[in-house]
């Protein structure tokens, strides 16, 4: 191992708080003079107004495409298509995770710089260069890189706070796998997502992640329902978007990811919000890991109090067959990020620990 690189990517701006959004005609000015706004229709109609303003008072000229429905190679193509002609410089990613994906998509087939606005705090795919395609049968088709991490980051706490607060709990339960699949991906040997090893840096936020979000998860999410972002707000926020996200790109991922394969395949759990999915495999692997009695009672007691599920009962699947916990368990063995951990898993390793899981979890 000694002859892999330690490799860091990251953004190479980030600008958070209130009414961050007023920056964008300023921060695309220094990267090209047409900007494109890609979003899905619902963003496109609430948000579009708000960055052209700010774009056409910088001088620069202004467009904006969106999608409906799942991000397919086709919806790509179209909206790359519609736009070739007016040659963008700049696409300014809108959206939740469809939409951000979609405008990193689009820049990859424009050869762009790349502005990524999150609308709502509910994953940390906003700092990475990672997006996600899928068929047309709603299956993930494939996951995609960028040649380097968006230009910037421009998250407006003021938008983020307006944002239904399911989606922030979903922010917090992906952003706090990351302190425990860097572990396991670090202790394993394996390499992050750009092919080298972890750097100290990436370690040490993926565990100040962590750390941010368990202090400032409950007070942060009650000035969410306030609709008033505060310190607590905006710490969280940060959390769950640039500490999160360069800490799994740098770090690399574990079970709690690679279960994500096994649940989107079971419809009860398929439509869950992804940080859902990836809190509830986090206990999964914490079983895997053997950890205490009383460090499981711990993750609980913050599962309860931030409203994220322990079981797959709470994930909506009411009563898990045999055969559905045997296709969750398989589908995951074929990730490729299960390798990062520090045995190699069965399928019969995985079925136990969701079956031990469901008992303790509806238990807690």
């Amino acid at each position: 191992m000694g002859d892999i690189l330690r490799i860091l990517g990251a953004p190479a701006l980030y600008v958070q708080g209130p009414n961050a959004s007023m920056r964008l005609g300023d921060i695309a000015a220094g990267l090209g003079r047409n900007v494109l706004l890609v979003s899905d229709a619902v963003v496109e109609r609430l948000f579009a107004p708000r960055v052209r303003q700010s774009i056409e008072a910088s001088g620069l000229a202004f467009s904006s495409v969106s999608f409906t429905g799942d991000l397919t190679p086709a919806s790509v193509e179209r909206m790359a298509s519609a736009q070739r002609a007016w040659q963008p410089d700049v696409v300014i990613a809108a959206g939740g995770g469809k939409g951000v994906d979609a405008g990193k998509a689009v820049a990859c087939a424009l050869g762009t710089r790349l502005i990524t606005l999150p609308t709502a705090p509910s994953n940390d795919g906003p700092t990475s260069r990672v997006f996600l395609l899928y068929d047309d049968h709603h299956r993930l088709l494939s996951v995609e890189k960028l040649s380097r991490n968006p230009d910037a980051v421009v998250v407006d706490t003021t938008i983020l706070a307006a944002a239904p607060v399911d989606l922030l709990v979903s922010g917090i339960g992906d952003a706090i796998v990351k302190r425990y699949e860097a572990a396991q991906s670090i202790g394993a040997g394996g390499l992050n997502l750009f092919g080298g090893q972890a750097t100290l840096l990436a370690a040490k936020l993926a565990q100040t992640c962590d750390e941010v979000v368990r202090q400032h998860a409950v007070a942060g999410l009650a000035a969410a329902r306030a609709g008033r972002p505060d310190t607590s707000f905006e710490h969280l926020v940060e959390a769950c978007i640039l500490l999160a996200g360069i800490g799994f790109e740098g770090t690399g991922l574990s079970v709690a990811h690679s279960m994500t394969r096994g649940l989107t395949a079971v419809p009860e759990t398929a439509g869950a919000l992804h940080g859902r999915q990836v809190a509830y495999a986090l206990l999964v692997q914490f079983v895997l890991e053997q950890r205490s009695n009383a460090f499981l009672a711990e993750q609980f007691a913050f599962y309860r109090a931030v409203g994220l599920p322990t079981s797959l009962h709470e994930l909506g699947l009411a009563k898990p067959a045999t055969q559905q916990l045997s296709t969750i368990a398989a589908l995951t063995l074929d990730a490729p990020h299960i390798r990062n951990f520090e045995r190699r898993l069965t399928h019969g390793d995985l079925v136990e620990a969701m079956a031990r899981l469901e008992q303790l979890g509806v238990a807690a």
